[in-house]
């Protein structure tokens, strides 16, 4: 009687600690099968959280062209033609501080021919007027097929493309683990500043210096090596005092 009194408490005692076994490989299969929104690991560098990288601007080139219609009997441009090259010259300066190089194509083979080569030539003279280098200027011919084709004029500008925003709205904001800006943070702010940037090219880096004052440079330096001072003299002022006649 003592022997089965044993065996039967040592099967019982292995069927608990087998059911405790279960029960806790199986809690924690469980309890995580539940949780549907806790962040899997993170590696540094795996979000960008920095609105110019979530956000970025695109910066790229595009022609800027100046069609003129210059007739086969015409005696080069004619006033209003000249008033749209010099506002053409000015609006490329403005929009990429006349740093792109200006391209006159004149039709070749068409009836205009002739005229439209003296047009190009005028046009070349005012655009050198207006402040570009001759070497900024390039005059070249394009196959027009026997027809009357335009002077074109064209430049490569700076175009700021602005990102989308307002679409990614996945992330919980009541709900956040990681810390992090939401999707859309700091976007209106990159799509304001490539609307209103008036150069698109300062988004890629400063510009360069302009050529300095030469004559107010060497005069400062003249007064560095003879030991005077360099700033401004001050002007001497007397103050007349209370009870004292000049």
């Amino acid at each position: 009687m003592p022997i089965k009194c044993t065996t039967d408490r040592l099967a019982q005692n292995v069927r608990s600690g087998f059911a405790k076994l279960l029960i806790a490989t199986l809690v924690p299969v469980i309890v995580a099968g539940c949780r549907h929104d806790a962040p899997g690991p993170q590696v540094a560098g795996w979000q960008l959280v920095d609105p110019e990288q979530r956000h970025p601007i695109l910066v790229s080139q595009q022609p800027a062209t100046l069609n003129l219609r210059v007739a086969a009997n015409a005696d080069g441009l004619t006033p209003m033609q000249r008033a749209r090259v010099l506002d053409f010259a000015g609006r490329s300066k403005a929009a990429d501080a006349g740093n792109s190089r200006i391209v006159i194509s004149a039709p070749g083979g068409s009836a205009n021919e002739s005229a439209s080569m003296q047009a190009a030539d005028e046009a070349r003279q005012l655009m050198i007027q207006s402040g570009y280098s001759e070497t900024s200027i390039a005059v070249e011919a394009y196959h027009a097929d026997g027809r009357d084709a335009p002077l074109r004029l064209s430049y490569m500008r700076y175009v700021a493309e602005a990102p989308d925003c307002g679409r990614d709205w996945s992330e919980n904001l009541a709900r956040t683990y990681q810390n992090t800006p939401y999707p859309n943070f700091g976007c209106a702010g990159q799509r304001n500043l490539a609307v209103m940037v008036a150069n698109p090219a300062d988004l890629l880096g400063p510009r360069t210096m302009t050529s300095r004052d030469a004559n107010r440079r060497d005069d400062m330096y003249t007064k560095y090596v003879s030991g005077k001072p360099l700033g401004a003299d001050a002007e001497k002022s007397t103050i007349d005092k209370p009870g004292l006649s000049n």
